[in-house]
């Protein structure tokens, strides 16, 4: 008799929602730690075969002692990168793009969109991620083993969704505890994993229900993985020291690497939106797109290679996954002109590999650039100041490196944090990485590496349901709206610094444009920030507003309001009179919406109170 059968039964008979979601997070585990397990030694033995024997290339490896590491050796013909990253990019691109696109770029991504859109991934995901990330890692692209472990994670807890026959609610819930077990299973930090699960879906808010079922199931996978590739922790350190003393140079640092991971966010995007647009333009094949970033990191990498030896390690630390020389780093056997540049190189070839669309993570390549931008810190503090910063020391900033640009970047700094730790195996230096995360998050924002993160539950289609819909129905936007007299309102011909000006007095991050009594446009945030950043805020209103603009009535009602803001990603709507569809009357915000929601259940509440005495 099949199993599932037996399952599907048992699973029934269970009472509450809370033993299902138990029973789910074993299955998720048990699938995440076996398919974890499959996908590394795959990537071990592809990169074996594509780099030790064909080009000669014998990598360093995290969690090497000193003196195992120190044998490692650059490929005797270093033109054989080139073709080697090639095929890999082009075997990957066709792959992706014949059989499942949503498998391009990193597969965190692809998986946190599945959550808050229906909760499905289709069958064929996790086995097409698993093999067009291997190619693409293992011949030498810049991208980590995370990003697929999620996205075939997540894909495996869907599947076992359509088997078992969940719930919405419980399909999700599955998906979240499949990120969560599959990088923590990953990066043999299960703790982190799990807390992860609850804590990368938003970029301001948690999913307090998947934490429970991803520690589960995070502990199950990492079990099954770990009896396997050992329980010792990714990295190795060779003895670490930090002092109070420090404590503002890794404030300091957290600042530095908030600078940076917006660089590495900007230019990873920038890179991928030239790529589609080039494609596009020129109507290329989109399975071309991985080869044409393989073939310019090929290229970057045989032109330093030739420049120099330093310029042959900065090369060869800015392919692949970075680890080995996030080990190197960690053992202080790096230069510090290497150190200085490579933080750069790596966003340059990690935007190249996954903006062009080739498959893998942005996690370890986030890690790497951190930690070689903390490595060149903690250097540059050694020399100038070594009774401050002993050498003892340099590896803490490193580590730190990591925790502060990438926590911050995905918006993740708790899971971030622990799950960096758990990589080194030293719990002491949360102090100086809990100081430099919190400031690197907090000069980030809400800048995010993860553009599918919603911004909160209530922003997240998967938490649309969660709304008294009957409450939304009964209050009109009339009711709550910002009444034209109090309305800020904008001229067309008004400079955008009026509109910065406005956004810093008011922290309101959007306002109609008015002109002659009618509504001619609406100007957001959004809408300035690239003039922000260029300096050109002299520019009219007019020449940035959104003339093309969304409005309700007085009589709309809440619940269609909140599902034009949901359905067209935006939080601001003008409102108009319904017999002049030009005249303003007033404004509406998602905030607006929510305060009036709050504001009748209270009262529905203390009703209820009322007649209960």
């Amino acid at each position: 008799m099949s199993i599932t059968p037996l399952i599907i039964t048992y699973m029934e008979n269970t009472t509450g929602s809370f033993k299902k979601i138990m029973i789910i997070a074993i299955l998720i585990g048990i699938i995440s730690g076996l398919g974890a397990l499959i996908f590394f030694e795959g990537l071990k033995f592809s990169t074996h075969f594509f780099m030790d024997i064909i080009v000669g290339f014998h990598y360093p490896d995290e969690g090497q002692s000193i003196q195992t590491i120190s044998n490692w050796a650059p490929p005797e013909n270093i033109w054989l990168i080139l073709p080697v990253i090639c095929f890999g990019a082009l075997l990957s691109g066709i792959l992706v793009y014949t059989f499942a696109p949503e498998a391009e770029g990193h597969g965190t991504d692809a998986a946190i969109k599945a959550f808050h859109g229906d909760g499905r991934v289709r069958w064929r995901i996790p086995l097409l991620k698993a093999v067009a990330s291997i190619l693409t890692m293992s011949t030498g692209g810049s991208a980590g083993r995370e990003g697929p472990t999620a996205q075939i994670s997540a894909g495996f807890g869907s599947i076992a969704a359509d088997i078992l026959g969940l719930s919405p609610r419980e399909r999700r819930i599955a998906l979240a505890t499949g990120i969560g077990a599959g990088i923590g299973t990953i990066f043999k930090a299960p703790l982190g994993g799990a807390i992860l699960a609850a804590e990368i879906l938003y970029i301001r808010d948690f999913e307090s229900e998947a934490i429970v079922p991803a520690f589960l199931a995070s502990v199950i996978g990492y079990s099954i993985f770990a009896s396997v590739e050992g329980f010792n922790p990714i990295f190795s350190t060779d003895g670490t020291t930090w002092s109070i003393t420090q404590i503002p140079l890794f404030i300091l640092l957290g600042l530095i690497c908030a600078f940076i991971g917006l660089l590495y966010i900007r230019t990873f995007y920038g890179t991928q939106h030239l790529f589609n647009r080039f494609y596009k333009e020129h109507r290329i094949p989109n399975y071309l797109k991985p080869l044409g970033g393989a073939f310019i990191i090929g290229v970057i990498v045989i032109a330093l290679a030739h420049l120099s030896p330093e310029g042959l390690l900065l090369a060869l630390g800015s392919i692949g996954t970075g680890y080995g020389f996030l080990q190197l780093e960690l053992y202080s056997m790096l230069p510090l002109c290497v150190l200085l540049f490579l933080p750069l190189l790596k966003i340059l070839t990690t935007s190249l590999t996954i903006g062009s669309g080739g498959s893998g993570g942005v996690f370890a390549p986030g890690l790497a650039i951190g930690g070689s931008t903390g490595g060149a810190m903690g250097t540059l503090l050694n020399m100038t100041m070594p009774t401050i910063v002993p050498v003892s020391s340099v590896p803490v900033f490193v580590i730190v490196g990591m925790i502060a640009l990438f926590g911050a970047i995905a918006n993740a700094p708790i899971a971030v944090m622990i799950m960096v730790i758990e990589m080194t195996g030293d719990f002491s230096l949360l102090i100086p990485a809990m100081g430099a995360v919190a400031v690197s998050s907090i000069l980030t924002g809400e800048k995010t590496i993860f553009i599918e993160q919603a911004l909160t539950k209530a922003h997240s289609p998967a938490h649309r349901g969660e709304y008294n819909v009957e409450i939304l129905e009964e209050i009109h936007a009339g009711d709550v709206m910002v009444k034209r007299d109090k309305l800020i309102t904008l001229s067309p011909d008004d400079p955008c610094s009026r509109v910065m000006s406005l956004i810093d007095e008011t922290w309101h991050t959007g306002f109609p444009i008015h002109e002659n009594g009618k509504l001619t446009g609406i100007i957001t945030i959004g809408d300035i920030r690239q003039l922000k950043e260029s300096n050109s805020l002299d520019t009219p209103v007019h020449e940035c507003m959104s003339k093309s603009v969304l409005t309700i009535t007085q009589e709309t009602t809440l619940e269609i309001a909140l599902t034009i803001m949901i359905d067209n990603d935006i939080h601001h709507i003008p409102v108009v009179d319904k017999d002049k569809p030009d005249y303003l009357v007033g404004f509406i915000t998602s905030t607006n919406i929510l305060r009036a929601y709050s504001h009748r259940v209270s009262l529905i509440s203390e009703e209820r109170e009322k007649n209960n005495r």
